[in-house]
């Protein structure tokens, strides 16, 4: 097959055997035929069978701009190497400033996400402190479920705490649906942030389908969500559909954060790791599929990223990931050798090392960097979300050291 070929895949096994094979791969979800064609045109650039554009972004977005879509971030994101390596923090990046603390006083955690002005304000602020190459919309894994109306709370040193769990096929019938008028928060904040970005990319962010179930299943916080497995094995049906109506919360939210100025997503998975891989390939890595493919059919680069995912790097990939985030469980190195040289990384300072001896740190910033330059591109993160005391004098001081260099260029 002449390199360049398109290949047109329907399902995640078959779009893994074919990236395996070295081929580009398109993954297409419709059954109806109607439907597939969109897709199909979508994939080929073409007029769908209404006539009208298959792009959704349209070049008024942000991600189409020259300066956006130029920037180190996306163009790593997209497997290129740019002039200098990127680096960003994950997951309410700012919350160890104290403009941080400042700006949050009075409010709680979903308030805050959910406050447009606010969560474009905190959104914002890492970016102003650090000069870090892409910001990442304030937001919690919780959000879409208050936005739809279950009843949730994130309650200070416990973490997420629902009123009802979901554990019957009851339970997940009665889930509310999230409807279009609810995102309007998450939209304005969307544009408000990226009014103020100028040339740095926006990454919108979800809960993957399985971390947000377990919180569900359980009701809160769990060492070893052994409700989630038991539902999991017990009645597979019942957890299939479970993860299939959070996987359409997921696409709802993220699809409002990419139509609103988001240029890229990632997809947040805490507790996959704790799953055996034929468990994730049977029950996890379908609906994980959805929302990364549905997001793929938007044209935005996919970040995926659990933690003590060694194991199920690949499989995670494979669900329809452009990049895959790297955990303090692996080297990149190895996991460069695990996804076979093909895919883009970011990560993995370990955030332990932001409050020990700063050469320790300097030590494994740089071996991170120098095995970064042999994977086919790299975005520099930390291998878990920021700590809530990290001094923020160290975080900037990543920031330089990564913007200082060395850098390999492309085609090297």
């Amino acid at each position: 097959m002449p390199a360049g070929t398109l290949v047109l895949g329907a399902g995640p096994t078959t779009s893994a055997t074919a990236r395996a094979l070295g081929l580009d791969v398109v993954e297409c979800t419709a059954t109806d035929p109607t439907a597939l064609a969109v897709e199909v045109a979508a994939a080929l650039g073409a007029p769908g069978p209404s006539g009208g554009a298959a792009d959704e972004l349209g070049p008024e977005h942000p991600s189409r701009r020259a300066d956006i879509a130029g920037s180190a971030f996306l163009r790593a994101a997209r497997g290129e190497r740019p002039e200098r390596t990127p680096v960003w923090f994950m997951r309410q990046a700012g919350r160890s400033l104290p403009e941080y603390r400042a700006a949050r006083e009075g409010t709680t955690m979903l308030e805050s996400c959910l406050t447009p002005a606010l969560a474009a304000e905190l959104t914002l602020q890492p970016v102003r402190r650090y000069g870090v190459d892409a910001a990442i919309l304030y937001s919690d894994i919780m959000a879409p479920l208050g936005l739809a109306g279950v009843g949730v709370d994130i309650v200070p040193g416990v973490g997420p705490v629902l009123d009802r769990p979901v554990r019957t096929e009851a339970d997940v019938d009665a889930l509310p649906a999230l409807t279009d008028e609810a995102l309007e928060p998450i939209r304005e904040a969307v544009r408000l942030a990226v009014a103020e970005l100028g040339a740095t990319p926006l990454i919108g962010f979800a809960g993957a389908p399985y971390t947000v179930a377990s919180y569900l299943v359980e009701g809160g916080p769990s060492r070893g969500h052994e409700r989630t497995r038991a539902l999991m094995h017990e009645r597979p049906e019942v957890f299939a559909r479970l993860l299939d109506r959070v996987a359409e919360l997921d696409i709802a939210f993220l699809r409002a954060q990419v139509l609103a100025g988001a240029s890229a997503v990632q997809l947040f998975d805490s507790w996959v790791g704790e799953l055996a891989e034929d468990d994730y390939l049977a029950h996890v890595q379908p609906a994980s599929g959805r929302v990364l493919r549905a997001m793929g059919r938007l044209g935005v680069p996919r970040i995926h990223f659990g933690t003590g995912t060694a194991a199920l790097l690949r499989a995670m990939r494979d669900a329809g990931a452009d990049v895959m985030g790297v955990a303090r469980d692996l080297t990149l190195s190895r996991a460069d050798e695990l996804l076979g040289g093909a895919t883009p990384l970011q990560g993995n300072l370990d955030p332990a090392l932001l409050s020990g001896p700063l050469a320790d740190l300097d030590a494994a910033l740089a071996r991170i960097l120098e095995e970064g330059r042999r994977a086919p591109a790299h975005i520099v993160n930390l291998a878990h979300g920021v700590p809530k005391d990290a001094d923020p004098q160290v975080l900037a001081r990543i920031v330089d050291a990564v913007h200082a260099g060395p850098h390999r260029k492309e085609g090297h």
